[in-house]
Formats: structure tokens, C-alpha cells, sequence
């Protein structure tokens, strides 16, 4: 795989308030016999690519997440931090305590089937452009509604596809994003697309699921015991799985 040039750093947010776990913090949900989280950090610590990591985690949860970097010995990890109201005051937060990175990949700390290659060819995907997102093409059709309940419009599946994360960025790309940033979005990508920036869509995982409720967190087990019991598919064998619902240009 090409090599990265310069230095990238990963910010994995894990601020979220978990509403629908039964009061539980989902990042410290057990999964398979340790945290969530440390499923996550763990594939970051140990990709060749990433220099250091910051941990952004809700003020109730700190000291937890300082303990279980310091049991662990993450050398990566150089700072966990608080995070805001919203996500993307959260990113904000783990951007900010970033060092003298060139780039910057973000990750959802409830995405626990996050793989090394996938953050690799993320970095790979960015090169250009200096934006890159993880996403896979929709199964569903996929229905515009109104406030009413009334379907308006039945947009073409062939190009739609549904964001992940990691998402990859120039950090000063992205952190120019942040500072023009004024209105609530719900993935970084958006920011970089209001300043008029291309944002290359790579593909992901369907494995790489967002954990939400116990429900996920259950799949998110049977996923992590099969992607442990078998060597990952390759990249060429990803792209081929999907090659009749990618857009023709």
C-alpha cells in the first residue's frame, strides 16, 4: 500500500450521552471481554500509519477513559479529553490537542469493527483531494418525506451511499472547516463540503456498524468473533462484492 507522507493523527469521539443503552456509557459497554473503546483504540495504537491519538469522551466518563488508557500503556494516546454540547464540539476539542499533525483521520468511538486497513486506505484515498470519507452503497430504496408523511421524492439508489467513518482529512482543511463552521452537521465531512472542497467517498465495511443500542452492540460482538476467525478480505475483493451497486461515471 502507498506510504502516507507526513505526520496524522487520530481523533476518536466518544462523547456521545448513549440515550438509547439503558444508562450505560457505550464506549465502556463490555464487547466480547474488554470496552468498547479498547477495541477501537487498539486497531489505532497498532496501525502502522497513525502517530498519535487523542480520546474525546463525556465529562462523566474521563476518568474512566484515563484509566483505561494508563492499564493499557497506549504510547499513542497523548491526550483524553472533554468533550461539547454536540459532536462537532467534540471533534473541535480533540482537533485542538492534535501536535503539528498533516493529517487528521476521525473516527466514531461506537464504530468497533474499525480495521487497520481500513484507516490506511482512507489515508491512501485523501492524498489527493485532502478529504476522504469510508461509506458503502445503500441496499434500500430509499424514500424523500415530507413533515406530513408523504413520500416527495424516490431518489436513484445507484448513487447513494451511506457515510462511516473513519473520515480523512488535511488538518488544515478541516480545521479551517471548524472555524467557518455555523450551523449543526451530523458527520465533518459536511463542513469541508461548505467551503466548496471535494470529498472522495471510499469504500467501506458493511461490518463497520455504529453501535446505538444493546441490539448493536450484541451484532457488533458476532462480527468481531467472525472478523477474528477468518484473514479480512482483501481490497480488491471488497470492491468486487459491491461493483454492481457502485454509480457509473
Amino acid at each position: 500500500m502507498k506510504k502516507v507522507k507526513g505526520k496524522v493523527g487520530a481523533v476518536i469521539v466518544a462523547a456521545g450521552t448513549s440515550s438509547r443503552m439503558g444508562g450505560i456509557d457505550k464506549v465502556f459497554a463490555p464487547l466480547n471481554g474488554e470496552p468498547l473503546l479498547a477495541k477501537v483504540t487498539t486497531v489505532f495504537e497498532d496501525c502502522p500509519s497513525v502517530n498519535e491519538i487523542v480520546i474525546v469522551l463525556a465529562k462523566k466518563s474521563l476518568e474512566q477513559g484515563r484509566m483505561l488508557v494508563k492499564e493499557r500503556y497506549w504510547p499513542k494516546v497523548i491526550a483524553v479529553c472533554p468533550g461539547g454540547p454536540r459532536r462537532q464540539d467534540s471533534v473541535k476539542e480533540g482537533l485542538h490537542r492534535l501536535v503539528d499533525c498533516d493529517w487528521v483521520v476521525i473516527h466514531d468511538g461506537a464504530r468497533p469493527c474499525v480495521s487497520a486497513d481500513l484507516i490506511e486506505r482512507g489515508l491512501v484515498a485523501a492524498q489527493v483531494s485532502g478529504a476522504a470519507i469510508a461509506a458503502v452503497p445503500v441496499k434500500d430504496t430509499i424514500k424523500i418525506v415530507s413533515r406530513r408523511g408523504f413520500v416527495q421524492q424516490t431518489p436513484a439508489r445507484q448513487c447513494l451511499w451511506a457515510a462511516q467513518t473513519p473520515q480523512v482529512f488535511r488538518y488544515g482543511l478541516i480545521s479551517e472547516a471548524y472555524c467557518q463552521a455555523d450551523e449543526d452537521v451530523t458527520d465533518d465531512a459536511a463542513l469541508v463540503e461548505k467551503l466548496g472542497q471535494k470529498v472522495e467517498v471510499y469504500l467501506g465495511s458493511y461490518h463497520n456498524i455504529k453501535v446505538t443500542t444493546p441490539e448493536d452492540l450484541a451484532v457488533a460482538e458476532v462480527l468481531l468473533q467472525k472478523q477474528g476467525a477468518k484473514k479480512p478480505a482483501t481490497t480488491e475483493a471488497l470492491c468486487a462484492s459491491v461493483s454492481a451497486t457502485m454509480p457509473i461515471s
